[in-house]
């Protein structure tokens, strides 16, 4: 059975920095690209990062651009997002998913595989 499990989310303050983890089990994401999405209450999920199979490639959401770096660890079959900086319009539940393509997309439709989120909230 395929499990993405996401961890690291927490409340924080503005201006704070945080690092999530998704650890992907029952198969190998080496040759699959990785994303993260995100939603916040009341709103559609959004594409925040997406990273290529060999993490050379990476695309950002103009909103968190400069702020957010993701990265990967085939060994580990783990995927991360550093977030910087830190802002109360970053508040959500953060979800990492796992393409069916090797190349990085935005795009929801290439996503098959998902997790449950993990909660970040940033007080002002």
């Amino acid at each position: 059975q395929v499990q993405l499990v996401e961890s690291g989310g927490k409340l924080v303050q503005a201006g704070d920095s945080l690092r999530l983890s998704c650890a992907a089990s029952g198969r190998t994401f080496s040759s699959n690209a990785m994303g993260w999405f995100r939603q916040a209450p009341g709103k559609e999920r959004e594409f925040v990062a997406t990273i290529g199979w060999s993490g050379d490639i990476t695309y950002y959401a103009d909103s968190v651009k400069g702020r957010f770096t993701i990265s990967r660890d085939n060994a580990k079959n783990t995927v991360y997002l550093q977030m910087n900086s830190l802002e109360p319009g970053d508040t959500a539940v953060y979800i990492c998913a796992a393409s069916h393509a090797a190349g990085a997309s935005s795009r929801r439709g290439t996503y098959d595989y998902w997790g449950q989120g993990t909660q970040v909230t940033v007080s002002s």
